[in-house]
């Protein structure tokens, strides 16, 4: 194992400049800047530190996708082994079993998948695709894979079938002709079905495509062929000529046998069905209109919309069922989509939320000549899946049990824990149980195939996802399946905006103004934070018992905004690449001039949501404990929140945006501080902005104090501050009388009724107004809240100009410069105990500031010694004068102690405060606190890990001397970085713009991983990849689905074994005994023998250029699925046992063969013998 050692090397000889190590902090961060893909060491001997990780533990591998298949067009069943499969538009394949069966497989092309058919118990499954090639999957597998492809080149595939226990698939087209193909062999035969020869020879027109085809339940040698406009053929295979033919003037959609065989049904464009009957085909012995109103003069019902599908179904002790999609009346413009359901006289018409794509009747048999007994009605909708059961007479639907409802809201964000605390997962589901539906069929789910055990990985997992609607749903994610816990709603906090009200409020969001922007879960302690798109954090408290209470909740203000200077009018610079095109509603969004304009006066102080005043019902639970909310200041609103961290032990909550930084103490419900991210800097601030002018155009009671920037504060670090409030519903905190300042800073830090009173009603000069409007680079005008698909990303990134600028300009920027770095979002936050200054001998309490221009600032926290304290004493926020420097924004901390292990925050262990046990209420708080008390147990030193968008440092402290520096990338950035735990140690994840993934070891920052996996095509990926410990990881695939991932080799070893198999071997059911009499009278008195017919003897051999073979890669896909380790070697050797099986079963069956002609041959040589034993010669 190599071990790393901190060596000494002298700082100048890794400073960028001569000046690189003075100027505190920010010198040591930017004094030791590497080349690209480099790790450098710098700074005071240390201990040695053995790290364990080398690049052995990590690969890539994708694990499983859940949700619901996104954009689906096709479904199909296999009724012996009972597992479904769902095609996309986007090539992907869904195979789905029992719970925890489910498989993912993907068209290389692409291409959407028009239709599926199962190889039913054969483990195998034909795709048809768009690019008109068909595929065999080898479902034997746990990965399955194609076996062979065929491309048709000259025509378009427009239906398939495939009889049951055949291995000749039909295959209908564009042009009307029927080909047929080798289900073994994937070749096409000789025999092909043309449209001219189908039709009789005195129609005129084109037939149209083939819509659809099927064999004769009654007899294989038989085909029924559907043209698009209303032609059916019944064709005779052995004779090569059609039976008979049936026209009908519209359209066909589909068609569906009687298991007799002696009667089909055809379902068309008008909303009719028709059935006909195979000894009178000139017309359709039966029409019906099921939805059609009866005219009164008696003429045919008025004509409905399309039915796009029926299905013909017999029961042995009952009426048929036959059940269809569409067919609705044309005058029902608003009805939903609908699946109606006829038995006997009986009509019932479910509606359905979404369109239907597809569905399926499940029956007892897999052979068509037989009563068929349907007992379910799978149906594919656009965003469900739905089963029905018909076996009761409501026709109530099963409760699925797959995670098929991950997008009931749009997902906004996501995370993911893995090696949670055990009990949390039980406690989830038991509140989440209480919520469950009722009404349910009492049938266990039908599509119950496959097999699938727990596997080798034993630690819970959780996946938490936030939904545009303000829905918040924790799932269990343990052993790679997923299944819903528990559900909230972060909305019910606020009061209903009620229709047409929206303008006249100070709503900031057209649509979803509840959506989710930013989750923060400490699961020790089990406290939840939320931060929404309207700008507001909520801090939910979890709780077993039922309470009814009203929510406190804090209104704060946090604008910052550049004051007039003596300069050049600058610039406008665009927040996004495209802001050109959101310029123009820049104002009506903002709310500025349209509000003066329209109301006479400013919208200030108010906040974008109303809380509910009156006290609440919470059911067991996360029950809301604060509510906080950012406010409008002189007609600005309120600026999305990007960054967001809550600790148990302190009490406290901190988020910042791009004006500023707010920190708020949820246990007292009081704000501590809240003022704009340059005045946290005060006069360490390493841009050196030059000092502001007063704004003239406002004037304040002498009374009226304000905060000035920290400043104050740094040449003597032992003042502690608190800042002034006007809090709704609590007491106010004053400044202490030498902290009171003139009227500088009036950017909201603080507020008084008189304040706020001179400010309303004013009216806005042109400048004001102009200025109001103007916005810097880091403000985005709000928009609409859209799903993670297509929202904005909330990275901690500012604009590519400042990306560039923040680094290569000197420290001492111009004036001119001022407008540009004044919007600084707050990117990062982080709550630890630390030394917060070069003097520190002990760790405190302390708060990491990460900005989005690579500032990291450290606060500290002066908490109340007692637990009686904590509750009554103030807790005290001051500046530590620290500042450290990176390349990029900030977007994530973490802290190791001087052995190079992590050390979490300190959390609060969870007790129930609204428990009915008063022992429980009124016990006193247990803190854990990670790093021990003392620092000789502690060592003396630790290590801060720091992580922006384009490098990573190592700092020791609290020397604040930079170790090692990393630069992860110089053409792109990263999206999301985590400090994770893998094999017993710890390493730095990051996943970049460019669509790679890196592994860093810590503390020395050596590369391990870097793999280009994924490149970022939308939004959605970038908003939602997390990674977590254990080397796990997830990002939203498509707008429905959840893809899981892993950069640990263990798992990738072992991911084998925690897949569920699809086949499983079960035995065919027989068929019915059909009788003596019927087999004579029944059907056709010879077999057919599908092999003589449509093999290359008989048929021929196929055009070459009519389609083309491509042989798949099969079984070898599973072998690379399972590579490395014993797992693949034992797959190898089970696929090399099974060719060896086969061999030997064909060597068994060669001479059972042989031996069968031997004894032949010895039979006819003895009665050759006997014949001539008694003749003499001359008789020959």
């Amino acid at each position: 194992m190599k071990k790393f050692n901190f060596r000494k090397v002298l700082d100048g000889l890794t400073a960028s400049s001569p000046g690189g190590s003075s100027g505190g902090g920010s010198g040591a961060g930017g004094g030791s800047v590497h080349p690209a893909g480099t790790a450098g060491a710098a700074g005071t001997p240390r201990d040695e530190i053995q790290e364990t990780l080398t690049s052995d533990y990590f690969q890539i591998c994708k694990t499983v996708r859940h949700g619901f298949p996104y954009l689906p067009t096709a479904l199909a069943f296999d009724p012996v082994q009972k597992i479904l499969a769902i095609g996309t538009r986007t090539g992907a394949i869904r195979i789905l079993g029992r719970p925890g069966v489910d498989c993912y497989c993907q068209h290389e092309s692409g291409a959407a998948v028009l239709q599926l058919q199962f190889l039913i118990n054969e483990g195998a499954l034909v795709s048809a695709c768009a690019d008109d090639a068909l595929h065999l999957w080898n479902l034997r597998q746990k990965r399955p894979a194609i076996l062979h492809s065929l491309k048709f080149n000259r025509e378009r595939i427009t239906y398939c079938h495939l009889p049951f226990q055949s291995k000749w698939l039909y295959v209908g087209t564009e042009r009307g002709n029927t080909h047929i193909v080798n289900i073994e062999s994937f070749i096409l035969s000789g025999y092909v079905i043309m449209w001219n020869k189908a039709i009789e020879l005195s129609t005129k027109t084109h037939p149209g495509p083939v819509v659809h085809l099927s064999d004769s339940p009654r007899d294989e040698g038989k085909l029924l062929i559907g043209y698009e406009n209303g032609t059916i053929v019944f064709w005779d295979l052995r004779s090569k000529r059609a039976d008979l033919r049936a026209y009908y003037d519209e359209a066909i959609h589909s068609v569906a046998w009687h298991h007799e065989g002696k009667q089909f049904m055809c379902s068309h464009s008008d909303g009719s069905l028709t059935l006909w009957n195979l000894k009178s085909p000139n017309r359709p012995f039966q029409t019906t209109i099921p939805h059609g109103k009866m005219q009164r003069d008696g003429k045919k019902p008025e004509s409905c919309k399309p039915i796009l599908k029926v299905e013909y179904k017999t029961c042995k002790n009952s009426e048929p069922f036959v059940i269809f999609s569409g067919g609705l009346s044309y005058d029902k413009a608003c009805r939903r989509p609908s699946l109606t359901i006829m038995h006997g006289k009986a009509i019932t018409v479910l509606e359905m939320d979404h369109p239907i794509v597809d569905f399926l009747t499940l029956c007892e048999t897999p052979y068509p000549n037989e009563f068929q007994e349907p007992y379910a009605v799978v149906v594919l909708l656009e965003k469900d899946l739905i089963v029905v059961d018909l076996t009761q007479s409501n026709f109530p639907i099963f409760e699925n049990p797959y995670p098929i409802d991950i997008h009931e809201s749009p997902v906004t964000c996501t995370e993911y824990f893995a090696d949670c605390p055990p009990d949390l997962i039980p406690v989830l589901y038991s509140v989440g149980a209480k919520h469950k539906k009722q009404g349910y069929s009492n049938k266990e789910w039908p599509i119950s195939g496959g097999a699938w055990n727990l596997g080798a990985q034993t630690y819970p997992e959780i996946i938490i996802t936030g939904h545009a609607d303000g829905s918040v749903k924790f799932w269990d994610a343990s052993a790679i399946t997923l299944q819903m816990l528990y559900k909230f709603k972060t909305s019910k906090v606020f009061e209903k905006q009620k229709q047409g009200e929206g303008k006249a409020t100070a709503e900031i969001v057209e649509e979803d103004p509840f959506a989710v922007q930013m989750m923060y879960w400490c699961p020790e302690s089990r406290i939840f934070c939320v931060a929404g798109v309207s700008a507001y954090v909520v801090v939910y408290r979890f709780s077993k018992h039922e309470v009814n209470t009203e929510i406190a909740s804090l209104e704060v203000r946090l604008q910052y905004e550049v004051e007039d200077i003596i300069t050049p009018e600058p610039e406008i610079i665009p927040p996004f690449p495209d802001a050109s095109s959101q310029l123009p509603s820049l104002k009506s969004l903002s709310g500025s001039t349209n509000t003066v304009a329209c109301e006479g006066t400013m919208k200030d102080s108010i906040p974008c949501l109303s809380v509910k005043t009156r006290p609440v019902r919470m059911p067991p639970g996360y029950q809301a404990d604060l509510v906080i909310q950012l406010v409008w200041v002189d007609g600005e609103p309120p600026q999305q929140i990007t960054s967001l961290a809550i600790n148990s032990a302190y009490g406290l909550v901190a988020f910042g945006n791009c004006n500023g930084l707010a920190v708020v103490d949820f246990m007292q419900k009081t704000v501590l501080l809240s003022m704009g991210t340059l005045d946290l800097y005060g006069s360490s601030d390493p841009y050196q902005r030059q000092p502001r002018s007063p704004r003239k155009s406002k004037q304040f009671a002498a009374d009226n104090f304000c905060m000035r920037g920290l400043s104050n504060f740094y040449p003597d670090l032992t003042k502690r501050i608190r800042t002034s409030y006007q809090i709704k519903g609590s007491r106010k905190l004053s400044l202490p009388t030498d902290l009171k300042t003139d009227l500088d800073h009036v950017n909201g830090h603080c507020t008084s009724p008189t304040s706020q009173s001179c400010s309303s009603g004013k009216r806005l000069s042109s400048a004001d107004v102009s200025k109001a409007n103007r916005r810097g680079p880091g403000r985005p005008p709000f928009r609409k809240a859209q799903s993670a698909a297509c929202m904005e990303i909330s990275l901690p990134v500012t604009t590519e100009e400042n990306r560039e600028n923040s680094f290569s300009r000197s420290r001492s920027s111009s004036v001119s410069s001022i407008d540009r770095d004044s919007k600084e979002a707050i990117t990062a936050l982080y709550f630890m105990e630390s030394f917060a200054r070069k003097n520190d001998s002990a760790v405190s309490p302390c708060l990491w500031v990460g900005t989005g221009l690579g500032m990291v600032l450290i606060l500290s926290l002066n908490l109340p010694a007692g637990d009686d304290l904590r509750q009554s004493e103030p807790v005290m926020v001051s500046p530590s004068g620290t500042v450290l420097t990176l390349k990029g924004a900030v977007l994530t901390f973490a802290c190791l102690d001087c052995t190079g292990t992590l050390t979490h925050p300190p959390y609060e262990v969870w007790r129930d405060l609204h428990s009915a046990d008063d022992g429980e209420k009124t016990r006193k708080r247990k803190l854990v606190m990670h790093s021990p008390s003392s620092s000789q147990d502690m060592g003396d030193h630790q290590f801060a890990v720091i992580c922006s968008e384009k490098q990573a440092k190592v700092f020791s402290l609290p020397s604040q001397t930079c170790l090692y520096v990393h630069n992860i990338t110089e053409t792109s950035f990263l999206l999301r970085a985590d400090v994770v735990t893998l094999c017993n140690s710890v390493c730095l994840a990051c996943f970049c713009a460019n669509g790679h993934i890196m592994t860093l070891s810590l503390p020395s920052l050596r590369p391990l991983l870097d793999i280009n996996y994924l490149p970022v095509t939308d939004m959605r990926i970038a908003r939602t990849f997390c990674f977590t410990n254990e080397g796990q990881a997830l990002y939203l695939s498509s707008p429905t689905e959840i893809q899981r991932l892993t950069y640990s080799q263990e798992m990738c070893d072992n991911l084998q074994d925690m897949l569920g198999d699809l086949f499983t071997p079960v035995e065919t059911p027989e068929a019915q005994n059909r009788g003596f009499l019927k087999g004579l009278f029944g059907g056709s008195g010879q077999a057919f023998d599908r092999e003589e017919l449509f093999g290359e003897a008989t048929a021929g051999k196929a055009s070459r250029s009519l389609a083309q073979h491509i042989p798949g890669s099969g079984g070898i896909e599973g072998v690379r699925g399972a590579a490395g380790g014993v797992i693949g070697d034992l797959t190898r050797a089970r696929i090399a046992l099974d060719e060896r099986g086969q061999k030997l079963g064909e060597l068994d069956e060669r001479t059972a063969s042989m031996m069968a002609s031997a004894e032949a041959f010895s039979k006819h040589a003895h009665e050759v013998m006997l014949k001539y034993k008694d003749k003499k010669w001359y008789q020959f």
